[in-house]
């Protein structure tokens, strides 16, 4: 019998002061038996970064036509495709040629380094494309505060994003890789 998802729900109050957007967001995220709770947190704090009324998880990982979040005007059209991990160069250009805007949020002290050196010349060309880096620190920050019901204020300034919960908090510092 096959594992299923287990729920999380995140209040998230966010105060964006780069994008002047200040919202609350009621969220309920799955996370697929395969998905860390690091991978949990960083899709979070995808959405926290690039929050919008019409921002939305996909079904993710275990669908290969879906990017982890994106954002979808009023006729279906892909305005932000925003992917997690280290994905195929393949992957990116599909998101590059589907949204206007492209984002990837990559993570891991080890593999998103190598996996960098070996893709940044041919993601150059994507001009929608942008390249975000977590290191180990932060994701590890982010993990401790995975909880299955988490009330969390987001505060974004200067490209830093500061979490915080009742029992701790984290300073998030995105490394931009490909502006």
């Amino acid at each position: 019998m096959a594992t299923k998802a287990t729920i999380y729900k995140a209040l998230l109050n966010i105060a964006d002061m780069d994008r002047q957007y200040y919202a609350t967001h009621s969220l309920t995220l799955a996370c697929h038996p395969s998905e860390t709770e690091e991978r949990l947190m960083v899709r979070l704090l995808a959405f926290a970064l690039y929050a919008s009324e019409s921002l939305q998880f996909t079904r993710g990982i275990s669908t290969e036509d879906e990017p982890d979040l994106w954002d979808k005007d009023l006729t279906d059209h892909i305005t932000h495709w925003i992917e997690l991990g280290v994905p195929d160069e393949s992957r990116l250009r599909k998101g590059c040629n589907r949204a206007d805007q492209a984002t990837l949020v990559t993570y891991g002290s080890r593999t998103a380094p190598l996996w960098w050196e070996k893709n940044r010349d041919k993601l150059k060309r994507f001009d929608n494309l942008r390249v975000i880096y977590l290191d180990r620190d932060a994701t590890d920050a982010l993990a401790a505060m995975a909880a299955r019901n988490m009330e969390l204020q987001v505060t974004i300034q200067d490209g830093q994003a500061w979490f915080s919960s009742p029992d701790s908090n984290a300073a998030i510092t995105p490394e931009i890789w490909k502006p």
